[in-house]
């Protein structure tokens, strides 16, 4: 939440999409559909010759040579080209999608053929068997995929070897014919034309199967979403899960804005969905880059957040999976409400026996005490960091990450944060030095983060002048130790920070008392979608440079 005060809308990250086209007439003709490019090729009696070198089909399925593949599919390119044919078309009229006619004709019996059935359908070329007299062809779209059950009898002979000569698995193709159910059961569209859509120069990784490099996974996202549906599916449900907390915010009359939220006068109750960059190490939990939605509702605290945190995950999971109980990594997590409610202090003594309250302003009497714990090691990075601890309340963050964070896999809030780690957070009403502040854990992970606002302008400057002097002491303590193992680790002190005075500005005219939470959306989604990594729900993640 210490973004938000930097908080800058982003453009929502794009995603091809398939186009959506008109259904039309399926009375064709029969005679193979190669889209013409000039004049001379729009004969009736014109035909696709057949590739000068008949060797290459065994070669471009052979080899595992990605240039030379490249190299011959060119030449296809080229050859159509130089007959009149445009390889690249500008459109396609197809009459279903793929998981249309899985479900309109799964009553046909086994061999049963619907000859009165008019159908048109356009995708990917994802498999092809040929056995003599057969081509058997499976074509994925954005819904499912079906099988081409080409028959030479059902095309001239040209019109068959041309199939077989020219389409390569990665191209897009359209298809239009009848339907026809295999003695084997499998639902076909008996082709009796096609054309190409689209020529791919390029073949598809481990024969489609999949992209198994988690690298050039992320790298080359197209890449493996073609090669892994399911990914695709990933990002189905994230864009569910958006949708469904934009109907939620709305539900509770909150309006989207797209200024810095703490500085929109007048409204009420206001949200942003949107990207932030924080500079922290990459791993399977933290993404340089990461889609968070933050929310602020006036003349309430941080229990009406508790409230709307589980409002907002308990409807994205009911949009998802239509019930409370999903399993992650091996785990069923219920997301039944109540979900449970702790102190940060209750918390760590129930995990380590230590009564943090004890201690008072005495740091080093803490200090000592977590140093006795196990997993506390000297000269470990946890150990720096216990060191550079300025307080109690720092003290006991520290204690809290490393003992008890990985330990909430069920939904859990933790309230009543130190005040020196919450400088955004309005003081604690009834217990002095804490905060009223929470944070969402499922899983391990923090999802959520909110607090009854400080509006105090006055409090709010010194709490940020304090914060700057801890950060140069954290500085200057780490400069001594200059430790590899804290290179990169969100806590990273290298930078420098400044009072922000825009903010402060903003709260001397008046703010006021509200609740405010931030909510991150990739991790939810990774708990929806059963994702072990941050990068597997993020279409584009940041990456190091590669060498």
């Amino acid at each position: 939440m210490e973004a938000l005060r930097a908080w800058r809308a982003s453009n929502l990250l794009g995603f091809a999409a398939s186009r959506v086209v008109t259904a039309a007439s399926a009375a064709r003709s029969l005679r193979l559909r190669l889209r013409c490019c000039s004049a001379a090729a729009t004969t009736n009696q014109k035909q696709l010759p057949l590739p000068q070198d008949r060797r290459r089909r065994s070669a471009s399925t052979s080899t595992s040579d990605r240039d030379s593949i490249r190299a011959i599919r060119l030449k296809k390119v080229e050859e159509l080209r130089g007959k009149g044919y445009e390889p690249y078309a500008y459109k396609w009229d197809r009459t279903h999608t793929t998981k249309e006619l899985q479900e309109e004709y799964t009553h046909l019996e086994n061999g049963e053929i619907c000859e009165e059935a008019a159908v048109s359908i356009a995708g990917r070329i994802v498999a092809r068997r040929a056995f003599g007299k057969l081509v058997f062809m499976t074509v994925r779209d954005d819904t499912g995929t079906i099988q081409l059950y080409c028959e030479k009898d059902n095309l001239t002979e040209d019109q068959f070897e041309q199939l077989k000569a020219f389409i390569d698995i990665g191209d897009i193709i359209g298809a239009s014919g009848s339907i026809k159910k295999t003695e084997k059961g499998e639902l076909s569209l008996y082709m009796k034309n096609f054309e190409i859509l689209t020529k791919s120069l390029l073949p598809l990784p481990d024969k489609y199967h999949g992209l198994t490099d988690v690298d050039k996974r992320y790298r080359q996202r197209y890449v493996d979403m073609i090669a892994n549906p399911e990914v695709a599916e990933i990002f189905r449900t994230r864009a569910k899960v958006v949708s469904e907390i934009r109907k939620t915010m709305e539900s509770f009359g909150f309006i989207e804005v797209e200024t810095p939220v703490l500085q929109v006068g007048g409204l009420e109750r206001v949200y942003e969905i949107g990207r932030i960059f924080r500079n922290e190490g990459i791993s399977t939990r933290h993404n340089p880059e990461f889609t968070t939605i933050e929310m602020y509702e006036a003349y309430s605290d941080y229990e009406s957040m508790m409230n709307m945190a589980e409002e907002i995950v308990v409807r994205c999971a009911m949009a998802t999976h239509g019930k409370l109980k999903v399993a992650y990594l091996g785990t069923e997590i219920s997301l039944e409400r109540p979900w449970r409610r702790e102190t940060m202090h209750s918390l760590v003594k129930e995990a380590t026996g230590i009564d943090f309250n004890i201690f008072g302003h005495d740091v080093e009497s803490a200090k000592i005490a977590a140093r006795g714990l196990p997993g506390i090691k000297m000269g470990s990075s946890k150990s720096t960091s216990l060191q550079s601890c300025s307080s109690v309340g720092h003290v006991l963050n520290e204690v809290f990450e490393t003992f008890v964070e990985s330990t909430l896999v069920q939904p859990t809030f933790v309230l009543d944060y130190p005040v020196e780690i919450s400088p955004l957070a309005k003081p604690h009403r009834s217990y002095a030095g804490l905060t009223e502040r929470f944070e969402l854990f499922i899983c391990g992970r923090e999802i959520g983060n909110a607090f009854s606002e400080l509006t105090d302008p006055i409090d709010q400057r010194s709490r940020f002048e304090n914060q700057i002097k801890q950060h140069n002491a954290k500085r200057a303590a780490r400069a001594k130790v200059k430790s590899t193992e804290d290179q990169g680790d969100e806590d990273d002190c290298s930078y420098e920070v400044c009072l922000d005075e825009d903010f402060l500005t903003s709260l001397e005219y008046g703010m006021p008392p509200a609740s405010g939470m931030g909510l991150g959306i990739d991790r939810l989604v990774m708990l929806l979608t059963n994702s072990a990594s941050i990068r597997d729900v993020i279409a584009f993640p940041v990456l190091k440079i590669q060498q």
